[in-house]
Parts: C-alpha cells; structure tokens; sequence
C-alpha cells in the first residue's frame, strides 16, 4: 500500500480533539471518533511515522480478551468482562470486512491461537481460564487438543500439551499501521507525523507544543503508550521493559515438511512468554518478552538495540525447532513496551482534567484490543454515555509501582529470578523457592494463570 509523505507540523493549529501518538490505540480513536462524529477537527501528533513504534514491531498477534478473563472478572465484574471479552471476539471477526472496504491489505489470517506448554511444569497452565471462560459464555472458547495434533499442528514435538482458541488471526503489524493511517486520513484526519509533543498544559484550550508548531485544542487523548512514562499522572502505574523479536528468511517448503502450513499463532506459558507465527510469504517470526527494564521517565535509544534479549529469543527457537536451528535470521528488532501491573490497559480520564483521556498499557496483546480502547477513548473525548465508557475498565484504580529508584532495582531482581525461574521450568525443575517468590512479583502476563 502506498505510503504518503510525512507532514510535519509547523505553525498553529487548531482542532476538537487532539491525539498524542499515532500507533494503533491512536489511530483506531480517531477513526472511530469521525465514525461517531465526522464533523468533529480531530489532530494526530505522532513523533516519528505513525505506527512505526510499538505498533509496528510487535508480534502481529491478533488476540481476544479471553485470555484475561480471570483479571477482567476482577476488575469488572462478570458482566463487563463478558462483554468485553465478546467485544474483542467481535472485532476480529468484523476486521476482513473493516479493512476490504478501504482496499487495506495487512496480510491479515485468521487461523486461532494454540497456547501451549513446552515444559512439562507448563502444562494445564490454561485450565482456569478455560472453565471461567467455559461458565461465563457456555461454550468451548479454549478447545482440548491432542499431543498428536499439537505436534503435528505447530511442527514441533518441544510442544508437550495446548489448547487452541479459533477466533485469533495474525497481521502484519506495518502494513496494520499504515493502512489504519490511511484510513484516518481518509476520513478527514489531520496526521503531523516527526512532531513528538515536547509539553503540553492542561488548561482549556489545551496547547501542545512540539519542535515547530503548537495545537489549540479542546480534548486531548493521550495514547503514545511507553512515551507515556514522562507524564506523572500516568508513569507510577506501569513500567517500560524491551520487548525482541526477529523473522527468519522464508521457508514455506520447510514449513511444509514440518506441518506448520495452517498459519496458527502460537505462545508457550512460560512468564517471559514466547510468541511465534508464520508469515504469508512462509517466514517465522519468533518475540520473546520479559527484556530489560527501564529506568522510569521517557524510554532511551538503548531499548531498540536489545541484542541480548534478541539472542535469547533466537536461543529459545532454536529450543522449540532444533529441525530448523540452521534458518538463517533475515532481521531482528526491539523496542520499549508498557506493562501495567495485571497486563491490561489504563483508559479513563486525568484526575481535575476530565478534557484529558489517557489509553496507555497496551503491551500483551494490544494489537488486536486497541480497536476496542479506541472505541472506548473516541467516546471519552466526544463526551458519550454508554456501556463503551461506563463499564469497569473505564477509569480503573489500578495498583502502583514502587517509586524509583526502587522500582528499578527491585525490578531488575524480580526480572532476574522470573528468568531463572523460567530456564529451570523448561529443564523440568521448579527452580530455587527464592526465585519462585520473587517472580511472584513480576506484572501478569499474556495470559490469566
């Protein structure tokens, strides 16, 4: 799809409503705010190319809120996580059509997810978020899979035990991030992309000021995610930590062999979680979470070169596929995520500034539920009442991170010895009771265990 040339903002603008950040929870506000509203002057400031951030470098996991159901239940209520749930169930399966009626090819498959165990340790890690899953919707969302067809299924014998969820697809998540772009803009959206917000008051109008121009605005939404450490209402209630991944050249004859052909997602349930797909022209990109962790404040240069979490990405695919350790790597990659306490979003509005919504937490598996938050947020900033702003997620209390430079060092023992805890798992050991207690105190992850 075509990409247009960067617009930079210079000079005075005004707008309705102004979004900081033009990744994927930015772009799906927008959008639906001029679906609700296309009269509405909405304004994107994005710092770099809108959806080359997080968006852009992330697995290409399309997934539900299923997962998360046990965390949802807690913080909503059974009714609000059902519907949320089902909400996120229903965006994947209205995506195709979304994206065929603006002629967008995001290389999208919807092919389901199998979460498996590849340590004997792992397996049932699922069984409490299948029967809650089972109670609340009164059907199989997580169906039983035999070892047989989990090995035959993903290609590999390492996958001892699994379950497999239909409705999930994978992306591309660059292709995701330019056509949503061009959707908005499309749509009416004005885009200043290389326009970072340097500062911004929250009186009303609201002025956003970046490197050569300033936005009056009335509403503003903030949704630059892990940028979104610098702001202090926001920056205690999660951490930024660097996410790796890397894609091999392609193999579609080799996946062949192997019986990798059916295009599934797949995750393991270790804590530092591995994530892995295939693409359509038959590469396998391979992510690993739980890299290192930043200290607190606007994330550094540094996070995109996280070589050692890319090598132990690359280490734990050639663990699950020792078949294919010779595939060379064509590219790798890395980049800061955020990551709340119980791996769902913060989305609500800033305490004394109700003109100033926030959707921020995205990381786990935001690609596909920050269609759901920007819906969410689109209603915020147009002032709407209804389930979409009013239910429990909206303007949650969430729990805190410890101040720095605790959260820091802290931080980095409990990353240290979830790591430990992980290679022990993996070898068939529960691993030191010290590691096990202070992995305890790791963020949740992906999935509800």
């Amino acid at each position: 799809m075509p990409h247009e040339d960067p617009i930079t903002l210079k000079g005075k603008v005004k707008a309705d409503i102004a979004i900081i950040g033009g990744g994927f929870v930015g772009l799906w506000t927008a959008i639906a705010i001029k679906e609700l509203e296309p009269s509405a002057n909405v304004v994107v400031l994005e710092m770099g190319r809108c959806g080359q951030g997080a968006s852009g470098m992330n697995g290409g996991m399309l997934m539900t809120w299923w997962p998360k159901i046990i965390a949802l239940c807690k913080l909503c209520g059974q009714g609000d996580a059902l519907w949320l749930a089902e909400k996120t169930t229903q965006s994947i399966e209205t995506l195709a059509a979304f994206l065929d009626s603006h002629n967008i090819d995001a290389e999208l498959v919807t092919s389901g997810w199998l979460w498996t165990a590849t340590s004997p340790l792992h397996i049932g890690s699922w069984k409490n978020v299948q029967e809650k899953t089972r109670l609340l919707s009164n059907r199989e969302i997580f169906q039983d899979i035999s070892k047989e067809e989990l090995c035959w299924r993903t290609g590999s014998s390492a996958h001892l035990a699994g379950v497999y969820e239909k409705m999930n697809g994978t992306l591309h998540p660059g292709k995701m991030g330019s056509g949503l772009a061009q959707i908005a803009r499309k749509l009416g959206v004005a885009i200043f992309e290389n326009s970072r917000v340097k500062k911004f008051d929250k009186s009303q109008p609201v002025k956003l000021y970046t490197a050569h121009g300033v936005v009056e605005t009335t509403k503003v939404v903030i949704t630059n995610n892990a940028w979104a450490a610098s702001i202090p209402n926001l920056s205690p209630y999660f951490v930024c930590v660097t996410s790796a991944a890397f894609a091999t050249i392609p193999i579609p004859d080799r996946l062949k062999d192997i019986g990798w052909t059916g295009g599934e997602s797949i995750t393991d349930s270790q804590t530092t979680v591995n994530y892995y797909r295939t693409t359509k022209d038959g590469r396998i990109v391979f992510g690993k979470g739980g890299g290192k962790l930043l200290y607190t404040g606007a994330p550094r240069q540094a996070a995109f070169n996280d070589l050692i979490g890319a090598k132990n990405a690359i280490n734990d695919f050639r663990r699950v596929y020792p078949n294919l350790a010779d595939v060379p790597v064509d590219s790798a990659w890395s980049g800061p995520i955020d990551r709340t306490y119980d791996s769902l979003p913060l989305i609500g509005r800033i305490t004394k500034s109700p003109h100033i919504s926030y959707g921020v937490g995205w990381s786990g598996n935001g690609v596909n539920t920050s269609r759901i938050g920007g819906r969410i947020l689109a209603g915020l900033a147009l002032d709407i009442q209804d389930r979409w702003t009013e239910n429990g997620l909206v303007g949650r209390t969430a729990k805190r991170f410890p101040p720095e430079p605790i959260r820091y060092i802290g931080g980095n023992m409990v990353r240290a010895a979830t790591a430990r805890k992980d290679k022990s798992e993996i070898n068939g050991h529960k691993g030191y009771a010290f590691d096990r207690i202070l992995s305890s105190l790791a963020p949740s992850g992906l999935e509800d265990k």
